[in-house]
């Protein structure tokens, strides 16, 4: 429209004036451009439109992006103060003790002075201990050490063994002691072995402590006479204890689970502490392994003589009953009580020599004569533990040879002690049984499933013996 107005103009214009040709023509074109130039610019009523088209641009490129499977995690990462770096805690002052062994003879005086410690530093230590066997009593073997600041003792230390210390440490009110207790790492170890001479032999060859092979002989002591009983073939498998502290091995613990099996019978023990802390061994069915009285009063001894109302007595050479069994063992070796009683007797008696008699409860009696010596600190009237020392083997009176002679009375009548019945312990409790149950299995499972290559490699394995049959 605007270029239409603008031809008439200048035609009007053209029509009024003379202009060569040439010139209308470039004023023409030139008229044309400028109206399609300004039809082209918008106005404001001109609504925009957008249109999409390929570009390639070259653009730089974007930072890594955060992790998609945690971005809260990556982004924690990138704006997180760097933390302050901390100095190392300064290192523990060096603190010189000096140390010495106990010796025989020493005493605590003596090793205070050794130290360059006055009389009345030790009477001090010892008087703040004072009830205590710490520092009062020091046996050879133990350690006593100070730390000593200008000639004054700060602290002294007395080392009873390696889990067991007490410390005298100064302050403004004297010295106060301090015990010191450490519990070591406790490891189960499994031994098996089969007998070809001897339990005890069996068990050293197996790589057995004594005390453990001693330990196994009291529990089963009381359904196995170890004299008599045993065979070639026997075996057994053991759970028990060792002690471990800063990686070394200081010691062994209990036994805490054991199979024994003696001519074809399997006895089985399982160690259980009750709520009340009471510990004890029983068969996996709950009943005590412990019997009212030992089968044997001597570990390890030879029978020498059996029960036997017809025998010939060796050293008066004519019939005379021999109403208890003798077990042949060196002097010296300990004599236990067969069961908890009282001592009625304590002396020489005729033929038997030095003998003891022990009471238990209103029927039983024992006796146990040709002691070499007997027990210290014990009387008649003195009430005794089963297991617990009585006497020593000798030949004193009519024998002729070290050994100790064993008498079984009931109501005064002579019984075979190889063959009387013996009254059991008290089983576990009604309300300990669940709980014990659980520890069975757990300790049948793990006994168990080590106890392979015995059972493998023995005949009689095709029919099993049932736990502890009678």
């Amino acid at each position: 429209m605007l270029a239409a107005q603008l031809k008439e103009k200048l035609s009007a214009v053209s029509g009024k004036l003379h202009f060569p040709t040439v010139h209308l023509v470039a004023v023409s074109i030139c008229v044309v451009i400028l109206a399609i130039t300004l039809t082209l610019l918008p106005s404001k009523r001109v609504e925009a439109t957008r249109s999409s088209q390929p570009l390639e641009l070259e653009v730089a490129a974007p930072e890594p992006a955060l992790s998609k499977t945690d971005p809260i995690a990556a982004l924690a990462d990138k704006v997180a103060p760097q933390p302050e770096q901390t100095p190392p805690p300064p290192a523990a002052a060096q603190e010189n003790w000096l140390k010495f062994k106990v010796g025989k003879g020493d005493t605590l005086s003596g090793m205070f002075d050794k130290a360059g410690l006055p009389a009345r530093t030790a009477l001090a230590v010892a008087n703040a201990a004072k009830g205590k066997k710490a520092f009062n009593r020091i046996y050879p073997g133990e350690s006593l050490q100070f730390l000593i600041e200008d000639g004054e003792l700060v602290k002294a230390r007395h080392v009873h063994n390696r889990l067991s210390s007490t410390i005298a440490l100064r302050t403004d009110q004297g010295f106060r002691i301090d015990t010191i207790e450490r519990a070591p790492d406790i490891e189960l170890r499994y031994t098996e072995a089969v007998i070809d001479d001897s339990m005890f032999l069996a068990g050293e060859r197996a790589g057995m402590p004594s005390r453990i092979i001693m330990s196994m002989a009291s529990i089963f002591g009381w359904d196995i006479d170890f004299a008599m009983d045993i065979r070639k073939g026997d075996r057994f498998n053991i759970l028990y204890e060792e002690k471990y502290l800063d990686g070394e091995k200081i010691g062994t613990g209990a036994i805490v689970a054991a199979e024994f099996t003696n001519q074809g019978r399997t006895y089985t023990a399982l160690r259980y502490t009750d709520r009340d802390g009471n510990t004890s061994y029983y068969t996996p069915d709950g009943r005590s392994m412990r019997k009212a009285f030992l089968r044997t009063p001597v570990d390890f001894a030879r029978i020498s003589s059996y029960f036997n109302l017809k025998r010939k007595h060796p050293i008066l050479n004519r019939i005379r009953a021999h109403k208890g069994v003798d077990y042949a063992a060196s002097t010296g070796t300990p004599i236990r009580a067969a069961g908890d009683g009282k001592i009625i007797h304590r002396g020489r008696k005729g033929g038997y020599g030095n003998a003891v008699i022990l009471q238990h409860g209103s029927n039983i009696t024992t006796l146990y004569a040709h002691m070499n010596n007997y027990r210290r600190g014990q009387k008649v009237g003195s009430k005794v533990k089963q297991g617990d020392i009585i006497g020593y083997v000798g030949k004193t009176g009519l024998a002729s040879g070290p050994h100790l002679h064993y008498e079984f009375r009931v109501n005064g009548v002579h019984k075979n002690p190889l063959k009387v019945k013996l009254p059991d312990a008290a089983p576990i409790r009604k309300g300990e049984r669940e709980r014990f149950a659980e520890m069975a299995s757990l300790l049948l499972t793990q006994l168990r499933s080590q106890n392979g290559a015995l059972l493998a490699s023995s005949d009689s394995d095709k029919d099993q013996p049932h736990d502890n049959e009678g």
